[in-house]
């Protein structure tokens, strides 16, 4: 059985709520709101550099702060 976590990263509102998990294949990561929809499986490297470019915000280049 998955153990699936709430995201330290997820809205405290529950509004935008990710969940991630260990596998063996890597991290998995789901919406919370829709976890009979599937899951997005990452290896261990992809899911770090996907948590690099989240912390420098670089997953939206045309929105300017």
């Amino acid at each position: 059985m998955i153990e699936w976590r709430k995201s330290s990263r997820s809205n405290a509102s529950g509004e935008e709520c990710v969940e991630v998990a260990a596998l063996a294949a890597g991290r998995g990561i789901r919406d919370s709101k829709a976890p009979d929809a599937g899951y997005l499986t990452l290896t261990a490297y992809g899911f770090t550099q996907l948590l690099t470019h989240i912390k420098q915000d670089e997953l939206n280049p045309g929105i300017r702060r």
